[in-house]
């Protein structure tokens, strides 16, 4: 392709809208256009890579057995009320009638479509399993459309379901497209790792995020990069030194339990008192004191819903340079839910001063600590008294601990539960969802088959998302500099850029048209090539080849031609050699970087 036939024009200036680098350089690069709020065009060169991702997609799916269809982005509502998932989507679809009155939406995901596709083609034990994906635009009313492709009303996604007569099969299923994703994202150039995550509008029991690490994703993760340990924040564990919990012999949380630990505080002054006024945060008592956050002591006052202790005081625990899981706090708690004391709650309780809690408190049936509360000989806390914290406040001698459980939020630096390396707590941008469904759709929707004996069940269903566009973006923000992109090889627009420098007289004549035979012989190898054959001065072509970062640059100028060279520039390091001329074409046609 000639540039100067191309359609593209690249910008100077990033767009006004713009707020991550995925967003400045995909327009400055000419490779998308906004038409509306959440809404692009593909330009050329962005085309290309879209359908890039979209043959690595289609290549792994196929191989691990799925089957592609093409699935209508104009759904009739009925099929989402059958599974009251037009309620649950609410104002994020969207939602039209045709002519008749009828009501239609267009897809935000195809659970319905597929599920009653399925159900009218599929009876016998014998048809499955079956594996169906569809690679296809979606539709979704956000609120707030932001940060280009990555949170856009309409997008590319790849939906696959897959369709099984047991739990078994579905677990199969299921490991085959969680491999497969990892072949997808590998191939695409992505940092990433499969977390634990919630199921949403969904559904399911099991599912996971493939999270592309980058700093404007919209979902904090821990990992471990020494291992494959990764978590949602909420579902995240570190190693501790010390494991022990407060239990009866049922097995059932002990309200009264004695300490577990011996007092740590031997030499430690008396507890004492200490005035704090407008300090009710933790940063507030640091500064005050001129000390640590590290050396406060948190303690998260919660109400037990249900069970034993219904209606009574908990507290939860950690170092003041920690928060509070609340995830891990449920789990603690399960049965009985932990409900955080909210302003009504401080309002009634006097004698809790909302940031002035101490663990010494009298009337607290429940105390559940971190172990990393043991690594510390005394604290500085709440006095139980407004604008009053104490010092020296020793386990063991001062307040007590039910029960020691993990319910510090991990952060970086902290071990790895699987390898005891140093974990990452990173930002990262979901390319991918994978969930193990159930029943759930099927039954809704009459999906069933009949077994060898002649009764009937409901299909066992997966379901796994890939955000395609949103690929597109999440490479982009791994792979840039302060030049423009960085494309790794198997997505970009062009394998070579090939640039013919301007010049003046016979050798420049000479230069043109060895950059001319080039562009031929590369063609006639195979080689997809970008060639800037425009009337443009050296600058701006090395500026728009670094924008557009293609991952092989090629420079033809009159002084190389005259030596018998080429220089070669690749973009994603920035290393420069010099290929014969002669031999060029053999040298790009045979090799990537």
């Amino acid at each position: 392709m000639r540039m100067s036939r191309l359609f593209l024009r690249t910008l100077r200036d990033d767009p006004s809208d713009a707020e991550v680098e995925s967003h400045k350089l995909l327009v400055r690069a000419g490779y998308i256009r906004k038409v509306a709020a959440g809404i692009y065009s593909w330009l050329p060169l962005g085309y290309r890579v879209l359908r890039k991702v979209e043959q690595i997609v289609r290549e792994e799916m196929d191989a691990a057995g799925a089957q592609e269809v093409l699935l209508p982005q104009i759904q009739p509502l009925e099929l989402w009320a059958q599974t009251g998932r037009d309620q649950a989507y609410g104002p994020l679809m969207f939602k039209l009638q045709d002519r008749k009155e009828s009501e239609f939406c267009l897809a935000p995901t195809a659970e319905e479509v597929v599920t009653s596709l399925v159900a009218g083609e599929l009876s016998s034990y014998r048809d499955l399993p079956v594996n169906l994906y569809q690679i296809g635009w979606k539709y979704r009313d956000e609120l707030r459309p932001r940060f280009g492709l990555l949170r856009g009303r309409e997008f590319l996604m790849k939906d696959g379901y897959s369709f099984d007569v047991d739990v078994d099969g579905l677990r199969a299923n299921y490991q085959l497209m969680f491999d497969a994703y990892h072949r997808v994202f590998e191939r695409c150039g992505l940092t990433f790792r499969p977390v634990v995550a919630q199921s949403g509008e969904i559904g399911g029991d099991v599912n996971h995020e493939f999270m592309a690490v980058a700093a404007v994703g919209e979902d904090d993760f821990v990992w471990c990069q020494a291992c494959t340990y990764a978590a949602n924040v909420e579902a995240a564990t570190r190693a501790i030194r010390h494991t022990s919990s407060a239990v009866d012999a049922d097995g059932e949380l002990a309200p009264t339990a004695t300490p577990s630990l011996a007092p740590l505080g031997d030499g430690v002054p008396a507890m004492t008192p200490v005035h704090t006024p407008d300090a009710a945060t933790i940063a507030a008592v640091a500064e005050q004191l001129g000390i640590d956050a590290g050396v406060t002591l948190k303690c998260f006052a919660f109400s037990f819903a249900g069970g034993a202790l219904d209606g009574r005081l908990g507290l939860a625990l950690v170092p003041g340079d920690r928060t509070v899981n609340e995830y891990a706090l449920a789990g603690v708690v399960a049965p009985a839910k932990a409900v955080p004391l909210d302003d009504e709650a401080f309002a009634a309780r006097p004698d809790l001063p909302r940031g002035y809690i101490g663990p010494h408190h009298p009337d607290v049936a429940l105390i559940i600590a971190d172990p990393a509360v043991r690594d510390r000989a005394s604290w500085v806390t709440g006095a139980n008294r407004a604008e009053h914290h104490v010092r020296d406040a020793v386990l063991g001698r001062d307040f007590r601990v039910d029960t020691w459980a993990p319910v510090a939020a991990v952060v970086t630096g902290d071990s790895c539960p699987l390898c005891r390396s140093p974990l990452r707590v990173d930002r990262g941008i979901e390319v991918g969802h994978t969930f193990q469904l159930g029943t759930k759709y099927s039954t809704a929707l009459g999906a069933e088959y009949t077994d060898a004996d002649g009764a009937q069940h409901p299909m066992v269903m997966g379901c796994y998302g890939i955000g395609v566009s949103r690929v597109v973006a999440a490479v982009t923000e791994e792979h840039h500099d302060e030049q423009g992109l960085k494309w790794p090889a198997e997505l970009a627009p062009f394998d070579v850029h090939l640039l013919a420098l301007a010049g003046k007289g016979e050798a420049a004549v000479t230069a043109a048209a060895a950059a001319e035979q080039l562009y031929a012989d590369l063609v006639a190898a195979g080689v997809d090539v970008l060639f800037d054959d425009r009337e443009a001065s050296p600058g701006v072509k090395f500026a728009d080849a670094d924008l557009l970062g293609i991952p092989v640059q090629v420079i033809v100028g009159a002084k190389g031609v005259g030596r018998g060279v080429v220089e070669r520039k690749i973009r994603a390091t920035g290393t420069r050699d010099e290929l014969p001329l002669a031999d060029a074409a053999g040298v790009l046609g045979g090799v990537r970087p």
